[in-house]
């Protein structure tokens, strides 16, 4: 019996003490958290505007004459040449008025050569005072009014023929032409039918007219008077514009200024700008809107951090690091921009300083871990 008691004390201690064991294992077990450094680097800084790109030029195509439109020349949304024909309107109406002034052209030289001839006549009888003078002036008038009759005839001969060369509508430039806005049978010219028949771009070049405010062309106004003050040179790189399309892509070609407008739209608060970009592939076209960004400064030894080491809680940012000591600690940070996959600081930290970039849900402040360094690549939008 005492050795049966002695036994199950014995067992019972074992027990005790390998479970002690395994408490105490489990307390100095350390997790080992990936971490990374505050880099320092230097940093572009852009601005992002939201434009509408136009054609270099964007001509709409009208009906000078009314009429009805007797053939469409052309394949919509296909290139054209300067001069080549598009539409042609029903001549018949004008070829009638044209062929009236014609008439009426011939009927002012025939009345001009009489009031010539009996001019011609009557002059050297009047000479020889076989007739009064005052018949010398009735035949000057008579023919001087003839000479401005066969003018005014010619004239509107003149302006017939133009409207009936109207009537042949041609491209005014070479470009991309688009959707026609009527079809044959039309009546066109007049309202309500449409006048504007159909709208060419040249397209070689493209321009992207965005808004900035107040506040950001006073920024940019002052930086380019201080560097003239200075007399230093504008830093091409400094004022490039790139185009990030629809699809967020960059596009392939950098861009350029054209102007800004005189002045500020009162309605809105903002001024326009205007820029251009090469397009010898004809990639962009008029009405696509795109995001245009714009390098502004170059921030150096800026501190960076990736963004998905950041936690936010109502507005306020943080980050976890690491002590000297492996001690987990949160640490209250200040975010100045953030670009890309990264954020620069302007509060917080420092440059090597260790901080946690994941598994944030398995820290807390306080918290042991065994740091792993990682790497990590710094990325920012360009």
């Amino acid at each position: 019996m005492h050795k049966l008691l002695f036994v199950i004390i014995l067992f019972t201690s074992m027990i005790t003490i390998s479970s002690c064991n395994n408490n105490n294992k489990q307390e100095v077990t350390v997790a080992t958290i990936p971490v990374i450094k505050v880099k320092e680097l230097s940093i572009p800084i852009y601005s992002e505007y939201v434009g509408e790109i136009y054609g270099q030029e964007d001509i709409p195509i009208s009906a000078r004459v009314n009429g009805f439109l007797q053939s469409i020349n052309f394949k919509e949304g296909s290139k054209v040449k300067k001069g080549q024909l598009l539409y042609t309107i029903d001549p018949e109406s004008l070829i009638a008025a044209s062929n009236a002034m014609q008439s009426k052209v011939a009927s002012a030289q025939t009345q001009l050569a009489k009031a010539l001839s009996d001019l011609n006549r009557i002059r050297p009888l009047a000479v020889a005072n076989a007739v009064s003078k005052s018949d010398l002036d009735a035949a000057e008038a008579t023919y001087k009014a003839a000479e401005a009759n066969l003018h005014a005839a010619e004239a509107n001969l003149e302006s017939s023929n133009i409207n009936l060369s109207y009537t042949n509508i041609k491209s005014p430039i070479s470009g991309i032409i688009g959707k026609t806005n009527a079809k044959v049978g039309e009546f066109v010219g007049m309202s309500p039918n449409p006048i504007i028949l159909n709208t060419v771009s040249k397209i070689d070049t493209v321009i992207v007219k965005f808004y900035i405010t107040e506040s950001q062309y006073l920024s940019f106004a002052k930086h380019l008077i201080d560097k003239n003050k200075r007399g230093l040179k504008e830093d091409t790189d400094s004022t490039t514009i790139e185009l990030q399309l629809a699809d967020g892509s960059i596009y392939n070609q950098n861009g350029s200024f054209d102007f800004i407008d005189r002045s500020i739209d009162q309605s809105t608060g903002t001024i326009l700008v205007q820029a251009s970009f090469p397009n010898p592939d004809m990639l962009l076209r008029p009405g696509l809107y795109s995001k245009l960004k714009i390098k502004v400064a170059t921030i150096d030894s800026a501190l960076v951090i990736p963004q998905r080491c950041i936690s936010e809680l109502q507005g306020e940012y943080s980050v976890f690091g690491v002590s000297d000591s492996n001690t987990v600690e949160q640490l209250p940070i200040q975010i100045e921009y953030k670009t890309g996959n990264i954020a620069l600081i302007s509060k917080g930290l420092k440059a090597g300083q260790k901080i946690v970039i994941d598994a944030l849900q398995n820290v807390r402040p306080g918290l042991k871990i065994n740091p792993n360094d990682t790497t990590f690549t710094f990325l920012y939008s360009h």
